[in-house]
């Protein structure tokens, strides 16, 4: 039985996706590694040298249908959650013997052998972990409220089995991220993470994991406490560390956690600044300041808008109101 973990990330994050892989891999030796790649190495100056040596699969060659117009519609972010179900679509029509298809985020380490995403898929097709499984003893962010904007489940890392329930949701999930994987709040989306929320209603074999080696990150520190000063961890002395999630860390600002939240600093959570450390020099190892170089090919150059002339109320005020409106339709606004 063939088992894949998948990532997607442009040319400028290709030192996280092989961080990625090699964590996996230590750990996970029975598992393949493939990278989707939004971007496009004929129009890059990369050396070919240059690039891991685990498998890219570009966009352009999955064969998503009016490519052009996904690409035209969404910003980089966008678009690199809106082709995640594409991408997982396709590796399972190319790898007919790919029986486990899991997506993990390129800024993840995995530090276990996946035992505990394989066993619920033995009853279920799809798992899922809940951002927290407690809630927040404060004021700082994120906060509940942020959540519920963006999302219950963190996409970071979805779990899959081949069956015609995740076949399913994949086409489900992917018609639905055709056209409306906007960051646009006030209209109820969140890219690909809060359309997810449905899945659990929609879909009746899909596992909500609260085990809480999984998907450890920012916007659960609250609850989660690490024990061990290397490798094997332990979450709150009571659970292995499986995978750990780098969102919003930037080996440029080691002293920040994450872009993300307020609520700790590496002094008021000491417990977590060794393996953000490591995290770091792995990064460093893996060519993050030349990858990081790279403009990504789908980035758009954004479009000048033209000025708008606005009018100097006061200098007309005196004047007629009939000549105010005769120059007003005159001035192009």
């Amino acid at each position: 039985m063939q088992k894949i973990v998948l990532t997607i990330c442009s040319i400028n994050y290709l030192a996280q996706a092989k961080s990625l892989g090699d964590s996996l891999l230590e750990h996970n030796p029975d598992y393949t590694f493939l990278i989707g790649l939004v971007d496009r190495l004929d129009q890059s100056s990369i050396d070919k040298s240059q690039l891991p040596t685990y498998p890219l699969i570009e966009l352009h060659t999955i064969g998503i249908e009016d490519l052009d117009e996904l690409c035209d519609k969404y910003n980089i972010t966008e678009l690199n959650t809106a082709v995640k179900p594409f991408f997982m679509e396709y590796v399972y029509n190319t790898y007919p013997e790919a029986e486990i298809v899991h997506y993990f985020d390129p800024d993840i380490l995995v530090f276990q052998a996946l035992n505990e995403i394989e066993t619920p898929l033995k009853n279920h097709s799809l798992v899922l972990t809940p951002h927290i499984v407690s809630p927040y003893p404060d004021t700082s962010r994120p906060q509940e409220t942020d959540l519920l904007n963006t999302g219950i489940f963190n996409l970071g890392f979805l779990g899959t089995k081949r069956s015609p329930n995740t076949l399913a949701f994949l086409h489900w999930w992917k018609e639905r991220l055709r056209d409306q994987c906007y960051i646009d709040l006030a209209n109820g989306m969140f890219v690909d993470q809060l359309w997810v929320n449905f899945a659990p209603v929609y879909f009746d074999d899909v596992y909500i994991s609260r085990h809480l080696g999984l998907n450890m990150a920012y916007w659960n520190l609250h609850e989660r406490t690490l024990t061990g000063e290397n490798i094997p961890y332990s979450v709150n002395d009571s659970v292995p560390l499986i995978f750990f999630h780098f969102s919003g860390y930037h080996p440029e600002n080691p002293t920040e956690i994450s872009k993300y939240q307020n609520r700790y600093t590496f002094q008021e959570k000491a417990d977590v600044a060794t393996i953000f450390d490591q995290y770091a020099q792995i990064l460093i190892k893996n060519g993050h300041e030349m990858y990081k170089k790279f403009p990504c090919f789908y980035i758009k150059t954004p479009t000048p808008k033209p000025r708008k002339r606005f009018l100097r109320v006061r200098k007309y005020l005196s004047l007629p109101f009939q000549k105010v409106v005769n120059f007003i339709d005159k001035v192009q606004i």
